[in-house]
């Protein structure tokens, strides 16, 4: 986790082209993929039966939903410290590219790797910033997914006084 204080708008903008961070390292254990499971109505055998992954998966055990680690993006991009100050909000714009690239496996442990690749100015206090998320899986070499986000980041203004 990045210890470093928040940059500014205008010190992310300097950042384009540079890795921001690398997120803390999560367990994806069998009850996280439960809950996402029940949150979604995504029940296939694959994700929740241990028995039965153990006899017909490639992979002999569950496999966390592609969608559950790209959900994990947004949480681990806030912790990660690339949020400027003086941010009053910002709003997923989109999510582009996405490849799920290799299973994350019940039992393994991931995190988020984040490249700045642009931040646009949309209108006054308003940013539009892209960046490059790289899923890793540890002990893997081929990370679990990558994807590029937008989100949109509106600056707080400071406040008239009459």
């Amino acid at each position: 986790m990045n210890e470093q204080p928040p940059p500014t708008f205008e010190e992310l903008k300097a950042m384009v082209g540079q890795d921001l961070s690398v997120s803390d390292w999560v367990l994806i254990d069998q009850q996280r993929i439960n809950r996402f499971a029940e949150a979604t109505g995504d029940t296939q055998w694959v994700h929740l039966d241990a028995e039965r992954a153990r006899r017909e998966s490639p992979f002999r055990k569950p496999v966390a939903h592609g969608h559950l680690t790209l959900a994990l993006v947004a949480a681990l991009g806030q912790t990660i410290g690339a949020i400027p100050e003086n941010t009053q909000a910002a709003i997923n714009h989109g999510i582009e590219h996405v490849r799920f690239l290799s299973p994350v496996l019940v039992g393994s442990r991931v995190r988020l790797h984040s490249k700045l690749l642009a931040v646009d100015d949309v209108g006054p206090g308003q940013y539009l910033i892209r960046v490059l998320n790289t899923m890793e899986v540890e002990g893997q070499q081929t990370p679990a997914l990558t994807c590029e986000c937008l989100t949109m980041f509106y600056e707080r203004r400071a406040r008239r006084t009459s």
